[in-house]
């Protein structure tokens, strides 16, 4: 992925698995924005399993494979915000933020609420290792999946759905940051709400 490009990650990648097996097709500006269910269907993300049906079981079907992952809220009801969610203790260190950051953070109009990776260059993870670390901490566990737990603070966290994309040749690390790019391009310069960095 070059360092140099400028245009929106959404908008230059194509279905050409000769190409690098790049993985998202083109969209405008508009279509980034909207970017829901439909969407990511469409550009080859897979599961769309609720945080309960994975918890439950149902992280047996998540692949073995390195990737990137996207957190949808699909409640057009306002969110709820708990002063101590589900969210494990790691090492020790208290997961719960005040609501008033939660509310500060909190991104109006996307069902984005998260976007995450598993593997790369320097990490061997798959999204079925990371993705479990991400359940199990969310079910109270000392687990090392620090980012994305604002999410456990969500009075409907269960009912999150989870997607996922594998990638064959590009850097997950390097597509998790365009994506968070592009997500700050069309919505203020925010990120989506429980990612703490780009």
């Amino acid at each position: 992925m070059d360092p140099e490009r400028k245009e929106p990650f959404f908008a230059e990648m194509l279905l050409l698995q000769s190409k690098k097996g790049c993985t998202f097709a083109p969209a405008n500006k508009k279509t980034v924005s909207m970017m829901n269910r439909k969407y990511l269907q469409a550009q080859g993300f897979e599961g769309f399993k609720t945080m309960g049906e994975l918890m439950d079981g149902a992280r047996t079907q998540i692949p073995a494979q390195k990737g990137v992952y996207v957190v949808l809220r699909e409640s057009e009801s306002a969110p709820q915000f708990l002063t101590e969610g589900t969210g494990g203790f790691f090492k020790g260190k208290n997961p719960n933020v005040p609501i008033s950051e939660l509310k500060a953070n909190w991104v109006e109009g996307t069902p984005v609420v998260y976007i995450g990776k598993a593997g790369g260059s320097s990490s061997s993870a798959t999204l079925q290792k990371r993705l479990s670390q991400y359940l199990s901490i969310g079910q109270g566990a000392n687990v090392g999946h620090w980012g994305g737990r604002y999410i456990w603070q969500l009075a409907d966290s269960r009912d999150l759905i989870v997607c996922w994309k594998t990638l064959s040749s590009d850097d997950p690390r390097e597509v998790e940051q365009q994506m968070i790019t592009d997500f700050k391009a069309t919505h203020g310069g925010k990120r989506p709400f429980a990612n703490m960095k780009d």
